[in-house]
């Protein structure tokens, strides 16, 4: 369903003092405000008789609230396995938090880190695929799953530093929590795809003379595993890939600390604000010794104005295959299931980790 509920409440509003009919008559053919939102969203007329009743109305928001409530649960259950280790801080913030799953191993584990999306302004760590979960920690792969600061605290580049940082906090852990520092990969949904691409393209941000022993560590990664993905946040290059108008997509403002109503076609780009849509964007940190790289987007994402556009993967496959980088980019339709999918995910870790 399509309507939004707060169309539907606002036109009861005036559904109220419109017309005499008793509430029961009342229907688009003798209320202004039904008629109305019938012409603006004809999906409510339920039995498609042309009409659309009061009660019609009412059954629209109750599955819409019925909608929410599910998503809402959706959102709140986390990941069916719980962590060994959860809220652990890696850095001052109150979003400077992560959860850790050890895999049952003797030796030294590789691990996936994920980054949660939300347009880099919502979003939770329990938001980790519960059935990637189950399959890397029976692939004998350890998984951590991070928050970082969003927007509403911080823009860019806050988001990616904190990542980066969480990437390096795990690799201290390393000794006591059984991993291998020189095997960790990440991989994330939306804006978590963004960053974990980051990540991995961008040079080492490691300060060896730092008195601090996070800071001292590597952010390179083995492989990334960008989902529903973005692999460039410049406006200016997302107008170009991208049919419609997805480069005025509202989280990008924040993101690059921007007036909300700042768009392209009026914006100032000047130095500065360039040098930012630049580095911000992924792809244009990509370079030959970068690592292995798997993309999944949604084949229904392939629509105009969507953020989730397939083109973003292309674009991305076209840059790393001149670097000669291993880039595979698919669709969620190439699979059978979400699970052969996460499967086919969990294949490509074991393969670069070097895993049998």
């Amino acid at each position: 369903m399509k309507m939004c509920i707060a169309t539907a409440t606002l036109c009861l509003s005036f559904v109220g003092t419109a017309v005499q009919a008793r509430a029961d008559e009342r229907n688009s053919e003798n209320t202004p405000a039904l008629k109305k939102l019938l012409e603006r969203h004809p999906e409510a007329d339920l039995n498609k008789d042309g009409i659309l009743t009061l009660e019609e109305v009412h059954q629209v928001q109750e599955r819409i609230k019925q909608l929410r409530q599910r998503r809402e649960a959706g959102r709140n259950r986390g990941p069916a396995v719980p962590p060994t280790e959860a809220d652990v801080a890696y850095g001052p913030h109150e979003r400077n938090v992560l959860d850790f799953w050890k895999a049952d191993s003797n030796e030294p584990t590789p691990l996936l880190v994920w980054i949660h999306g939300g347009g880099f302004r919502g979003g939770d760590k329990k938001s980790i695929p519960g059935t990637l979960l189950k399959g890397c920690l029976e692939a004998g792969i350890s998984c951590a799953s991070i928050n970082y600061r969003l927007t509403d605290s911080a823009p860019y580049p806050a988001q990616m530093l904190d990542s980066a940082r969480a990437v390096q906090f795990l690799r201290t852990k390393a000794g006591e929590w059984g991993l291998d520092p020189k095997r960790f990969a990440a991989g994330g949904g939306s804006a978590g795809s963004g960053i974990s691409q980051w990540l991995a393209f961008h040079d080492d941000l490691a300060k060896s003379d730092s008195d601090d022993p996070v800071s001292r560590q590597s952010t390179r990664l083995t492989c990334v595993l960008p989902i529903g993905m973005q692999s460039t946040y410049d406006p200016r290059v997302i107008k170009e890939i991208i049919p419609g108008k997805a480069y005025e997509h509202p989280a990008l403002p924040a993101f690059f600390d921007v007036p909300d109503d700042w768009n392209l076609e009026t914006g100032a780009i000047d130095e500065k604000t360039d040098r930012l849509f630049r580095d911000a964007s992924p792809i244009n940190h990509l370079t030959a010794d970068d690592p292995p790289i798997f993309v999944m987007n949604s084949a229904r994402a392939a629509t105009d104005g969507n953020i989730h556009h397939p083109n973003f993967g292309k674009h991305l496959k076209a840059a790393a295959d001149k670097l000669g980088i291993e880039c595979h980019v698919t669709l969620d339709t190439d699979y059978e299931s979400q699970d052969a999918a996460y499967a086919e995910m969990v294949k490509f870790l074991k393969k670069c980790f070097g895993m049998p």
